[in-house]
């Protein structure tokens, strides 16, 4: 029944507030002495209430046990007439009161639209990362049940610890939605719980057979946490299947060869042991076995065709990720690389939710966010979250990207190249967010890479691949969520440096570069988890160069793609981009890349 899980936790509280009812009639027969005393029975009244629970799905008890008396209880002093009234008051909540059942549906549907109007889907969520271990859970809860919402600023901030007064506020949001639920599902007054104590009876030798089945289940269980992997760690599993397929004249290098287009396939499996100590914290080790197709500069001439993950490791297991992620206080997030780092998983955010995904986003590189989020990508080092307000964040990080930054022949950690990088996260309305980041980067003679592969091959190295480069990047980048869409975009400008100098470059020769973007994501189109995506802007460019040539023309990047939620674990993805003057020359042909992606999660 869709909405069995549900049912059975607000069965489950009814049960439990059954429990306290009775230990609020114990505490009006003592005095106001022993009131204190008989609160710390509570301890061993919660593992009645726990066996309780264990049935709540199938254990229904009548409106009548859980409401106020309609009578006022005899033989009670004032002080403990006041004292039951209370108690009583507050185990018997609004949402399972007689009145609340008598609402009309009408009122019932606006409250529930505006219990559900802040997030209709998880990825609205921007802190919410699709390879988290309670991924699934929060995905159910906001598309399948529509009873959790985020904080005004688009975040579920689920590392921080929940007051009983925000579970008080989930848990209400839940019972509205399931009440209103149960009133369509079942028209009539009192038809519900009617049917099912009629069914309660009819079945009670089944029922009664559950005990010894669910201690066997219990003895099983033991054996099993006994004999587990671990107690703290959680396995995480991704896999992809894809096809691709080039389209247009020849490749954009000016050689006159021919674009190769015969359709190939492509596959991507990650399996991320995620562990914590404290609840709040996260240690991730990822094994990655990738064979992707790679359209990169020497299959079409140019980097702008290659797809939103392309780093192939022929099949074999590998560590993909290894980093701590743990929280200082209330307001700073700590998180260390130790293998293959990137800012993009590290800040606060990339302002483009949805699209974003390498598994389940948009098909190209370029189209995930601003290039300025893969600078210093694939590295080692820190990275700092500090909320400084509320809807103020600030990001920090250093990472190096030398092959073997523990090794002092390698320059080390800050000997080699590298990137530092500081954003700022402003929310000025709950529904617009504001991203200001600038990074400064340092790229070794043989290692250049300032456009991170997104632009040109002359925007990746615009004073040559052996030239060693600085560069200051600029990004600013901002998200909109008009309804149920979001509205994102950002423009980048990059001013590199060359450090050293050969025959055609002096060192300190400046090139300035500059790209921009505008994304559109339609979250639940056709379905819920759905997501169609459309991008539309200009890849990297060279707008001025003293050590070389510029670019006069610039590239169109068009992109398109929907995803299709087969069930919670299975996803089909088609999609496309269009380059036209790829290379940033009108003289190079249009290239087309055509993907369908089909993504197991588990």
């Amino acid at each position: 029944m869709k909405y069995g899980n549900l049912l059975g936790v607000a069965l489950g509280v009814a049960l439990g507030l059954g429990g306290q009812e009775r230990l609020a009639a114990a505490a009006v027969e003592v005095d106001a002495a022993e009131l204190d005393a008989a609160s710390s029975s509570m301890t061993a009244l919660d593992t009645e209430v726990a066996a309780d629970i264990e049935v709540a799905a199938v254990v229904i008890p009548t409106s009548e046990a859980i409401a106020p008396p309609s009578e006022p209880v005899s033989d009670l002093s004032a002080d403990e007439a006041n004292l039951a009234d209370l108690t009583l008051q507050r185990l018997a909540p609004e949402a399972f009161a007689p009145a609340a059942m008598d609402q009309p549906a009408a009122s019932l549907e606006v409250e529930r639209a505006e219990a559900i109007a802040n997030v209709t889907t998880v990825e609205e969520l921007s802190d919410v990362s699709s390879d988290h271990w309670a991924y699934r859970a929060v995905q159910s809860l906001v598309e399948d049940y529509a009873c959790l919402e985020g904080y005004p600023d688009q975040t579920f901030r689920g590392d921080r610890a929940l007051t009983r007064y925000e579970f008080a506020a989930g848990l209400d949001s839940c019972l509205a939605i399931l009440g209103y639920s149960l009133t369509q599902e079942f028209p009539g007054p009192g038809y519900p719980l009617e049917t099912i104590q009629r069914l309660q009876a009819e079945f009670r030798e089944e029922l009664d057979s559950l005990t010894p089945r669910i201690e066997a289940l219990e003895t099983e269980t033991a054996v099993l946490q006994a004999n587990a992997f671990s107690t703290t760690t959680r396995l995480r599993g991704e896999v992809v299947f894809s096809l691709e397929q080039l389209v247009g004249g020849d490749k954009a290098n000016g050689s006159g060869d021919d674009l190769p287009e015969q359709l190939d396939f492509g596959s991507r499996a990650r399996l991320n042991f995620n562990t914590s100590f404290t609840g709040s914290d996260l240690l991730r080790i990822r094994l990655d076995a990738l064979d992707p197709n790679r359209f990169n500069a020497p299959v079409t001439g140019t980097n702008m065709t290659r797809l939103a993950f392309d780093r192939p490791n022929n099949n074999d297991f590998d560590i993909g990720k290894l980093f701590y992620r743990f929280p200082v206080g209330d307001h700073l997030t700590l998180h260390v690389d130790a293998a293959r780092g990137a800012y993009q998983a590290n800040v606060s955010s990339t302002f483009n939710p949805g699209l974003a995904s390498p598994i389940s986003g948009v098909v190209s590189r370029f189209g995930r966010f601003n290039p300025i989020y893969y600078q210093g990508a694939l590295g080692t080092g820190i990275t700092a979250v500090y909320d400084l307000a509320p809807n103020l964040a600030f990001s920090a990080g250093y990472l190096s990207r030398a092959p073997g930054s523990n090794n002092p022949d390698d320059g080390g950690l800050f000997g080699s190249g590298y990137t530092a990088l500081a954003q700022l996260d402003y929310r000025p309305t709950e529904t617009w967010r504001l991203g200001l980041a600038y990074a400064r980067s340092y790229y070794p003679a043989g290692n250049v890479a300032v456009s991170a592969g997104t632009g040109s091959r002359l925007a990746n190295a615009p004073f040559g691949g052996n030239v060693a480069t600085s560069a200051d990047h600029l990004g600013l980048q901002s998200t909109v969520k008009l309804g149920s869409a979001n509205l994102s975009g950002w423009v980048g400008l990059s001013f590199a440096t060359a450090e050293s100098d050969n025959a055609l470059v002096d060192e300190g020769d400046d090139a300035t570069l500059l790209n921009w973007a505008v994304t559109l994501g339609l979250p639940n189109l056709g379905g819920q988890g759905n997501l169609g995506g459309l991008v539309v802007g200009n890849p990297p460019r060279v707008l001025s160069n003293d050590g070389g040539a510029d670019e006069d023309d610039s590239t169109w990047h068009l992109e398109a793609f929907y995803r299709y939620r087969v069930n919670q674990n299975i996803s089909l993805i088609p999609g496309f981009f269009v380059l036209i003057n790829p290379e940033n020359n009108s003289a190079n042909d249009t290239i087309w890349v055509g993907s369908f992606r089909t993504v197991f999660e588990f």
